[in-house]
């Protein structure tokens, strides 16, 4: 079953986004995903929370795939380089059947 990457991110810094969003398609795409949404114009609808400043969704075949890009080293090093300038909150939701 399908499985998504959702994200929201806060970007409080730019230095680190040319290298990150250069490499992670690739990264995405060796685990078997793909973006449905990147970046995304974020608009808010309903709730108190803060609008992201970009939001993202990556689909994945499953769960499986979605947790090893995740868990990946590749993976790891970006998300090192985009914490230096950025918050995310992410969450993993399966596909409806």
């Amino acid at each position: 079953m399908a499985a998504f990457i959702i994200g929201q991110m806060q970007i409080h810094s730019r230095d680190w986004m040319n290298e990150y969003f250069s490499k992670i398609p690739d990264v995405v795409a060796q685990h078997s995903g793909q973006f449905l949404v990147r970046g995304g114009d974020p608009e808010g609808m309903e709730g108190e929370n803060a609008i992201p400043d970009a939001a993202f969704i990556i689909e994945f075949p499953d769960r499986s795939c979605a947790k090893g890009f995740w868990n990946s080293q590749e993976f790891q090093e970006l998300a090192i380089l985009r914490r230096s300038g950025s918050t995310l909150n992410a969450i993993l939701v399966d596909k409806l059947a």
